[in-house]
């Protein structure tokens, strides 16, 4: 029998930095004594997306991103708060974003983002079915656009390389694996 794997102990928080995101310095005591400090990102509670299916085609935003200095595909979703549930927080952001209002909103899977660092959720949901709503984007700093596309299309971008967000990725495998679309590239 082997040993049973050895955590570290939390011992304190400093917060950091507050701004668009929430940085902590937490001292911690590792398994063999040593004391350090790790950064950790504690921006939001979670955060959601949704995969829009509506026939052959995904609802995707297009969005600049500003880290890495490009325009991207991306689900719209954005950061949960503690007085919404998971899928509340992705209808919101749908509707925010594409103008989009989810009639049918499946849990499809929730995984970390940045396991190393951030301790929030990401919980992603598919759709099959949305009427019109209204997009209320208050954040100049969000410039979303729709973006229908054949999910053939989808397929290619994804085998070249060329889509870059990972909850995009994650729901595209996961709403494979169970079922709800074909495999990558079927």
């Amino acid at each position: 029998m082997s040993a049973p794997e050895q955590r570290w102990r939390w011992l304190s928080t400093r917060e950091r930095h507050r701004g668009r995101v929430r940085i902590d310095a937490d001292e911690v005591e590792l398994p063999g004594g040593e004391r350090l400090t790790y950064e950790v990102d504690r921006s939001v509670p979670y955060s959601v997306a949704a995969l829009v299916v509506l026939g052959d085609e995904v609802l995707l935003s297009r969005q600049y991103r500003y880290a890495i200095d490009r325009w991207i595909l991306d689900l719209p979703g954005g950061g949960g708060s503690l007085t919404e549930s998971p899928e509340d927080a992705a209808r919101r952001e749908l509707e925010e974003e594409l103008g989009l209002v989810a009639e049918d909103l499946i849990p499809l899977h929730t995984f970390s983002l940045n396991p190393g660092r951030a301790v929030w959720p990401t919980h992603l949901f598919f759709s099959t079915e949305v009427r019109r709503g209204h997009a209320s984007l208050d954040d100049p700093a969000e410039q979303v656009r729709l973006v229908r596309m054949p999910l053939a299309e989808l397929d290619r971008l994804i085998a070249e390389g060329e889509i870059l967000d990972s909850a995009l990725l994650v729901a595209r495998m996961m709403a494979a694996a169970k079922g709800l679309l074909p495999p990558v590239g079927a």
